[in-house]
């Protein structure tokens, strides 16, 4: 079964862009009909989906955050990052990584990793 896990740096100060990284084990981010999601969830607040990456390397993202997300992968390293710029306080969330396989609309989720973003 497919896994994922998130990594990355838990601070980042405002301004600057958040990085981080799903790896990706159990099969390949170029299998067919697989979509690698990031999605995250602010303190006391419900999940925002915040993009993803197609199997064909497509990629789709939330309209509120469009200008500021770029969401990439690394097939050599069975990965895929997400990059966010210019981020405030209000960026701070929970991010998860997670994968789909169409037809089937579950979610498989990674543990999360917190991001602060503070002076």
């Amino acid at each position: 079964q497919v896994q994922v896990q998130e990594s990355g740096p838990g601070l980042v100060k405002p301004s600057q862009t958040l990085s981080l990284t799903c790896t990706v084990s159990g099969g390949s981010i170029t299998t067919n009909y697989y979509y690698w999601s990031w999605i995250r969830q602010p303190p006391g607040k419900g999940l925002e989906w915040i993009g993803h990456i197609a199997y064909s390397g497509n990629t789709y993202y939330s309209p509120s955050l469009k200008s500021r997300t770029s969401i990439s992968r690394d097939t050599s390293k069975n990965q895929f990052t997400l990059q966010l710029k210019s981020v405030t306080p209000e960026d701070t969330a929970v991010y998860y990584c997670a994968s789909m396989q169409r037809p089937d609309s579950r979610l498989y989720w990674g543990q999360g990793t917190q991001v602060t973003v503070s002076s």
